[in-house]
């Protein structure tokens, strides 16, 4: 599919956190066609912001965006008073390559972190509607616990299917009733994965923590050509 320019409505906006909000927009269902991965942009003062959509294409026209908030930040900052505002924004999409095979019976590993998760969900709930038994392990780090803004939902998926495995990762010491891993995420996989050989793996994070984890699964077992990741198109290594 090829991108293009709709307009679409905000239709609700929901706190996750402090930081973190849910923002649901609404524009023609065939329109706003994405596969399972893929990301958006939302037009502002002639610029185009990105955003992973958080939730798979059912044709309902729905769009469901996870945005972080930076008060200090003045783009931001006007942002988010057009979302309260429910404005109608231009949205060009769909974009990027780190798309779900849902043909592919592979298992998958999902690593995020922060609001690299709402990529992770879309893949999540695409899978588990078309192939409810394909293995599926994510990853979810971020500094504090705080970051982890939505934990109850892969904490229910690994509840409700016994193929979902989900292993919180935090930073921060002091949490004492937490039952992750208390670890940078790269070195949290380094103790607990042993072979990468047999899945279909997907990275969403900023470009550091991207390599440090691809360098970290590659030292464990050489990583096959199915790894996905958008750092790999907007900030390739040298």
């Amino acid at each position: 599919m090829s991108p293009t320019v709709v307009t679409c409505q905000v239709e609700a906006v929901e706190t996750l956190s402090e930081v973190v909000y849910r923002v649901f927009l609404k524009g023609d269902s065939a329109a706003v066609a994405h596969a399972p991965g893929q990301y958006l942009e939302l037009e502002q003062d002639g610029d185009w912001l990105p955003f992973s959509i958080a939730n798979h294409h059912q044709g309902d026209g729905e769009l469901e965006l996870h945005i972080q908030y930076a008060p200090e930040n003045p783009r931001s900052k006007r942002l988010f008073e057009r979302l309260f505002a429910h404005e109608a924004f231009q949205v060009r999409l769909p974009s990027g390559e780190s798309v779900l095979d849902l043909d592919d019976d592979r298992p998958l590993m999902l690593i995020a972190a922060g609001t690299g998760f709402a990529q992770m969900k879309a893949i999540i709930e695409a899978a588990l509607a078309h192939h409810p038994d394909r293995p599926v392990h994510l990853w979810w780090a971020g500094k504090t616990r705080e970051d982890l803004y939505l934990e109850s939902l892969p904490r229910r998926w690994s509840t409700e299917y016994p193929n979902v495995t989900f292993t919180p990762v935090i930073e921060a010491p002091s949490e004492t009733d937490f039952d992750g891993m208390i670890e940078r995420v790269d070195r949290a996989l380094h103790a607990r994965v042993t072979s990468t050989r047999e899945a279909s793996i997907f990275i969403s994070g900023s470009p550091g923590m991207v390599y440090a984890v691809v360098d970290t699964l590659d030292a464990i077992e050489p990583l096959t050509e199915r790894v996905f990741s958008d750092v790999f198109s907007y900030a390739p290594r040298g």
